[in-house]
């Protein structure tokens, strides 16, 4: 992995092994930084071709994919987080949400973001995220994100 930067996010790879899918200045994925740059600890570095967002393990990411018919169907403007196991039955009710690809039997679901600018919404993602942070994140972490008043 890459040094991390002052900004707390990791400077792409030229050699990428997957081509990158996403736009660097889309305003949605901007909202997205903002939102799970500003948890404890937390750094964005490139996985698969998409952002991912991290501690010591990888608790969104931005875009995702689901296998329709043998194909793949890329679902570029959502999030895709961990969430707690009885949330996620609630969660795949939604139709603004899918099980992604490779992620989706360990848990993760996808929310498509393409229609996203109500802040009721953006605090959805946001919970969402301090939801799957608080899944994959140290005790520690979680800690300093209680004491700061999160949750």
């Amino acid at each position: 992995m890459n040094a991390l930067v002052g900004s707390r996010r990791a400077p792409y790879p030229d050699g990428v092994a997957h081509p990158i899918m996403f736009d660097d200045a889309d305003p949605v994925l901007g909202r997205l930084r903002d939102i799970a740059l500003a948890l404890p600890g937390a750094a964005e570095k490139i996985s698969h071709g998409h952002p991912a967002f991290f501690t010591a393990k990888v608790f969104a990411y931005y875009g995702g994919s689901i296998k329709v018919g043998g194909e793949y169907e890329r679902h570029d403007r959502s999030v895709v987080v961990r969430p707690d196991p009885a949330e996620r039955l609630a969660l795949l009710e939604d139709p603004r949400c899918y099980v992604p690809a490779y992620l989706g039997p360990s848990g993760w679901v996808g929310l498509d973001l393409g229609a996203v600018g109500v802040d009721e919404t953006w605090r959805e993602v946001a919970e969402l995220v301090e939801a799957s942070f608080r899944e994959t994140a140290g005790r520690r972490l979680v800690a300093r994100l209680d004491a700061r008043g999160g949750g």
